[in-house]
């Protein structure tokens, strides 16, 4: 007799292995990617290379240490792997090459920055990167123990490009385009000036590089006004290349070189646009929107906290130039879709039921690795034969541990919103449900807005649900997935038919027999934390809130947030608060604030620079006031992506708080 199963607990999260940039060889033969893996001793997180053998479908380790080893690429003859790695110096990741053969990783560069992007040219012999140089204040602190000690003295900012969530203060130098020689490690800086360069790519011949890069003369303030630009690989004159007026980038040469496919937007704003797969001609003039007629959002938009920051994956041709192979989100689904390159289909190649993150092809097109997660678990690694379209999944590394865990079941469900929108939504319960008994729930809610939860595995969701809650979610207007309508639905009126939508949803739940009315809880992050906080503001049907990262007020979100080179473009709005204060007010779940009772848990990270905590702390100080049971818990050093990649104990902390909140009030 088998032993029973255990519940799923937050200490999970050390022991999970995340799969993540699977390459295919060359040849089609082999796969290389990175395994992410916790060091619960010293809570950092390594990665190493492994190696796919996807004719005998054995796996070994290809590269091994306590570094970070990332972003393998072949080389064009399938010899040698580039990678990203840290083994040097943990603070400075540098560009290696590894023969696929065996041996020592070489060193290709000992520069001082961050690398972005890189790429092999057609003939093996450069590699093609995008590179900031440290500033020389920071590599004088660096080099002298002195100022290393003292620190930063002073930030001089002179414009809004100056924070990031996730990476801090900015540097002043500029991101920008590199060429390193192979045989000797020589780098060469190819473009330079004020703005950045991204997205770069070979031509076909490897004479030339295409970018994308903004050069408007306030290109802060005018953040999607990029254009292509084609410069010798030497260096020299650029070109700028006609093309449509809204954002673009992933630039993609088609088989025979006379045409480009992109991702962008029909125009500069708002964000809830699709994101929709353009062609033009090589040399540029009027782009093509191939897939605006299917109402897609080519982009990945659904929502997991278990990712490991597989880039998203540039458009592929199809050799005869007939195909293009793309990554859509829909309807909760992930998939890779084919669109025909002149716009006259689409169908799907993979992808049903589940969230493919990244997938690279074979030269000649007869296989196709991809990275594939579901709702029962973090994604894999799969195989598909292009000649029969049939997959196989490769790789299983957490089986050992999900085996050993009783998991509750989801059920899918669609319903009539109160003016007949049509939302989909998940309802998990608990793994020893009894559907004759009542049970508390909690209501997740999603950040974006312009995103959507879907098929893909949610361990937050796995441990409410083991401690013996029903989780429920939805995907209400102002997601992605459902067509640009559904998205642009709350453009300057959020907290709206959103939240129409997700109290349509509430109701449906709570009317099923299993869900104890009287034991409704509500919880969301970054914009689910927005509404979890504009929810207590107008209602006390849950007795117990948990806001996460969010934006309580607009009018101090736009000066405080590292978006406000473009909060407009967000919220969909056409003005600033200035400009139209009732407005922002009106759109801010702080100003119903004197309504709330709800007992709320305010969580913010102390370096969230996407939702400053004073969004938090506006919240919690008038819960306070009024003498709401609240709490506020403050993470240091965390940034606003703390739920999904931030260090571990914390993340482990987090939920440990949460359900303690919930248990208190709920059961």
């Amino acid at each position: 007799m088998s032993e029973a199963k255990r519940p799923l607990t937050a200490a999970d999260l050390y022991d999970l292995k995340l799969v993540s940039d699977p390459q295919i060889s060359p040849d089609g033969k082999h796969a290389i990617f990175s395994l992410i893996r916790v060091d619960k001793k010293s809570e950092k997180k390594y990665s190493d290379l492994w190696v796919a053998n996807l004719e005998t479908k054995g796996k070994q380790q290809f590269t091994f240490g306590d570094y970070n080893d990332a972003s393998p690429r072949w080389s064009p003859d399938g010899k040698s792997i580039a990678f990203m790695s840290n083994r040097k110096d943990e603070r400075q990741m540098q560009l290696y090459i590894l023969p696929f053969s065996g041996g020592e990783a070489r060193p290709l560069t000992d520069m001082k920055g961050s690398f972005a992007e890189f790429s092999w040219s057609p003939n093996g012999k450069t590699v093609l990167a995008q590179f900031r140089k440290m500033d020389e204040e920071a590599m004088e602190r660096q080099e002298d123990e002195k100022k290393k000690k003292l620190g930063v003295v002073a930030r001089h900012i002179t414009s809004l490009g100056y924070k990031s969530d996730g990476a801090g203060y900015l540097p002043k130098e500029r991101w920008h385009i590199w060429t390193i020689d192979v045989a000797s490690g020589e780098a060469t800086q190819v473009t330079e000036g004020d703005s950045h360069e991204s997205d770069l790519t070979w031509t076909p011949d490897g004479s030339h590089i295409l970018f994308s890069s903004n050069r408007h003369p306030n290109w802060i303030l005018n953040p999607q006004e990029s254009s292509f630009y084609r410069i010798p690989a030497a260096g020299g004159d650029m070109v700028q290349l006609a093309s449509n007026n809204g954002r673009k980038g992933g630039p993609s040469y088609s088989p025979d070189g006379t045409q480009i496919a992109f991702y962008g937007t029909d125009d500069v704003t708002p964000f809830a646009q699709n994101t929709n797969l353009f062609v033009v001609d090589a040399d540029g003039g009027e782009a093509k929107n191939l897939t605006k007629a299917y109402d897609l959002n080519i982009s990945p938009s659904t929502l997991g906290d278990t990712g490991s920051g597989t880039p998203f994956p540039r458009p592929v041709w199809s050799l005869d130039g007939q195909k293009i192979y793309v990554i859509a989100s829909d309807k909760g689904d992930q998939p890779i879709i084919a669109v025909n390159s002149d716009g006259s289909g689409v169908e799907r190649l993979a992808g049903d039921g589940g969230i493919i993150d990244g997938f690279t092809m074979s030269n000649d097109q007869t296989r196709m690795v991809y990275q594939w997660g579901t709702i029962e678990g973090p994604a894999n690694l799969a195989v598909m034969s292009l000649n029969d379209n049939n997959s196989e999944t490769l790789t299983n590394y957490n089986d050992e541990l999900l085996n050993d865990i009783a998991f509750g079941q989801f059920e899918e469900v669609w319903i009539d919103s109160t003016d007949g929108t049509k939302l989909q939504g998940w309802i998990l319960t608990p793994p020893d449900f009894d559907p004759s008994k009542t049970y508390p729930s909690i209501l997740e809610i999603h950040g974006g807005p312009y995103a959507q939860y879907g098929r893909s595995f949610m361990h937050e969701f796995h441990y409410f649900a083991a401690n013996g809650y029903v989780v429920y979610c939805t995907n209400p207007r102002g997601s992605q997935g459902y067509g640009e309508a559904h998205a642009k639905a709350i453009c300057d009126q959020w907290g709206t038919v959103d939240y129409a939508d997700i109290m349509a949803w509430t109701d449906y739940v709570e009317q099923r027999p299993f869900i104890d009315k009287a034991r409704m809880g509500v919880t969301g992050g970054s914009y689910g934390g927005y509404m979890t906080t504009l929810i207590i503001g107008k209602t006390n049907r849950f007795k117990a809130a948990v806001a996460q990262r969010l934006v309580s007020n607009l009018i101090s979100f736009y000066g405080s947030s590292d978006m406000t080179w473009n909060v407009e473009g967000l919220i969909g709005s056409t003005t600033q608060p200035w400009n139209d204060l009732e407005s922002y007010w009106r759109q801010s779940p702080i100003s119903l604030i004197g309504n709330a009772t709800t007992p709320t848990m305010v969580i913010h990270s102390e370096r969230d620079y996407r939702c400053d905590r004073e969004q938090g702390e506006q919240v919690f100080a008038a819960l306070q006031r009024m003498g709401v049971p609240s709490e506020m818990l403050l993470f240091p050093e965390e940034s606003h992506g703390l739920s999904r990649n931030g260090r571990t104990d914390r993340r482990i902390q987090r939920l440990e708080h949460m359900l303690r909140w919930f248990d208190q009030y709920l059961k």
